[in-house]
């Protein structure tokens, strides 16, 4: 079955919105929209960018928000709000901001569950969307602290050393460095990707995540750091230094100096030689390793949250999960002995 959208032109800019898949209500949003464009053409006064009662349109506010958006945010981000902004449209029939209620904000979630079968960290994630860009419009207090989905906040899983050996034991020395990176500096896939020589310190023996306008990258939160790494992998990366191309600057570079793209690729086929799930290894589980070993290791959060590049300390308390180590499991053997 298909969707039906309305277009129109609002000054220079085409509007597009999608008004659901039914023929009647789609054909009476058309009938509406008609009326209040021959209005403004029978010289009905308007707001700016709104329509002929003076309120302004969904469509307008959504196509301005995403191209500020689009100016002032990284693609992932415009791409979140994108999206988010599609369904809503799709799901609620309200062409003027000013009618947006309550219950059009509560059937969105229940249509991202139940139409999009988007799973609830989805369905929060792409509700807190929706609901920026109507603060944004100077809609606040629209839904109570009750209102919003929930979702099972899963905790973060860290590698096993064992596990982590294994993995270790069949790598080749290129592949072990590259994992041996990522659990040692913490750092995401994307900043290992832009890593260069510039910013490692092996005198110091530091990192430094920065600003990549070359590669078009910038750091999470736009917040360069520091991080501190051990002397294993710097002796490992004086090595690679030594015997790594000069004419190109990045430390992971592939053979065209271009950003490394499949170190998830690479993982998965290294846990398989293995003879491990690769389901179980992923990228992200090396930076929760880093953390959750640090903290085990008595570092403090403060440091850590530097360390991991978090704008606030909730996010790094995620990672302060209890110890499994075998000094754990005997003080519980000693307890009930």
């Amino acid at each position: 079955e298909g969707a039906y959208y309305l277009e129109w032109w609002e000054g220079a800019k085409r509007v597009r919105l999608s008004v659901g898949k039914d023929a009647a209500d789609a054909n009476a949003r058309r009938l509406q929209k008609e009326a209040e464009l021959n209005a403004v053409n029978h010289g009905v006064a308007v707001t700016q960018n709104g329509n002929a009662n003076g309120h302004r349109s969904v469509a307008v506010a959504v196509t301005e928000f995403l191209d500020e958006t689009k100016l002032t945010k990284k693609p992932k981000t415009y791409s979140a709000y994108s999206t988010a902004l599609k369904y809503f449209q799709e799901c609620c029939p309200k062409l003027n901001l000013h009618d947006i209620e309550r219950k059009d904000v509560l059937k969105f979630s229940a249509f991202l569950r139940d139409v999009k079968k988007q799973s609830p960290r989805s369905v929060y994630n792409k509700f807190e969307n929706v609901m920026t860009f109507l603060k944004a419009q100077g809609i606040r207090g629209l839904m109570g602290k009750n209102d919003w989905p929930r979702f099972v906040e899963e905790e973060p899983e860290v590698y096993e050393r064992e596990e982590l050996e294994t993995l270790f034991a069949v790598c080749d020395e290129e592949e072990r460095l590259w994992y041996e990176f990522f659990l040692m500096t913490g750092m995401r896939e994307q900043e290992v990707m832009h890593c260069s020589w510039a910013d490692v310190s092996l005198s110091r023996s530091t990192i430094t995540v920065r600003y990549k306008p070359e590669y078009g990258f910038s750091p999470k939160n736009y917040r360069e750091r520091e991080i501190p790494i051990p002397a294993k992998l710097v002796q490992s990366l004086k090595a690679l230094k030594a015997k790594s191309d000069k004419t190109c600057g990045l430390v992971f570079p592939t053979s065209g100096c271009s950003p490394k793209l499949n170190f998830l690729d690479d993982l998965k086929a290294v846990a398989e030689r293995a003879n491990l799930q690769k389901g179980d290894f992923w990228l992200h589980k090396f930076r929760a390793t880093f953390a959750t070993w640090h903290l085990w290791n008595s570092v403090d959060l403060r440091t850590v949250q530097m360390w991991l590049g978090h704008s606030d300390m909730e996010s790094t308390m995620r990672y302060l999960k209890p110890s499994r180590s075998q000094a754990v499991r005997d003080k519980v053997d000693e307890t009930f002995a």
